[in-house]
């Protein structure tokens, strides 16, 4: 897993319009993010050309070009920013594979998910718990074009006029900054583990496989 610090780039909003007014898609679930034809691959690449496939291609599989990430400078984004409850639906998680394989890094949402929130973190991702009426000022800013740098290591939001704070789990942090996974992090204890085995092994010979 690549090691995590800092992103900058475009921030892609995944909005709904109804006349004139604008609102974030809520419960954007994992079928959408990934539909169950794709799930036959165990790879982690290659699946970011199907990437909210049902909503970037027609019938024929042409790019739709009113979805925002078929249009620029949003088809380059780094960052996506969407309602509540993103991620839910089923646990695949080709979910967070096919987000990063298009080269998204950074999620921006009121609420996520816990299974996919939780499998982000495990596969390179940053999911930002933010309060929507803040994600919606972020928002105005994203549809300009103007870039967002996420800055982990100081837990900022930085744009064009200002910073916002935000809050990540100092374990999940750290896991990123070093580029961890569950292997990593268990490895990275590893002399630990000796230790254990060797007082283990010590304290009852019997257990030894032989």
């Amino acid at each position: 897993m690549d090691k995590f610090s800092s992103v900058k780039g475009i921030a892609a909003p995944m909005i709904n319009k109804s006349g004139n007014q604008l609102s974030l898609m809520m419960n954007i679930d994992t079928d959408m993010i990934i539909p169950k034809q794709f799930l036959k691959t165990i790879k982690r690449s290659g699946l970011g050309k199907n990437l909210f496939d049902e909503m970037r291609y027609d019938s024929n599989g042409n790019e739709i070009d009113t979805f925002i990430l078929n249009k620029e400078p949003f088809r380059d984004a780094k960052i996506l920013i969407a309602g509540k409850n993103f991620g839910c639906g089923s646990s695949r998680e080709h979910a967070p594979w096919s987000i990063l394989d298009f080269g998204i890094k950074v999620i921006i949402a009121p609420s996520f998910a816990d299974i996919f929130f939780n499998n982000s973190f495990k596969n390179g991702i940053l999911p930002i718990k933010m309060d929507e009426d803040i994600i919606n000022s972020i928002i105005d800013e994203s549809m300009q074009g103007e870039h967002l740098e996420i800055n982990l290591v100081d837990q900022e939001i930085i744009l064009k006029n200002r910073k916002i704070n935000f809050d990540v789990d100092s374990v999940n942090k750290d896991c990123l900054i070093k580029g961890l996974d569950d292997i990593g992090s268990t490895l990275e204890k590893s002399s630990y583990i000796d230790e254990f085995e060797i007082e283990n092994a010590n304290k009852r010979p019997w257990n030894i496989p032989r």
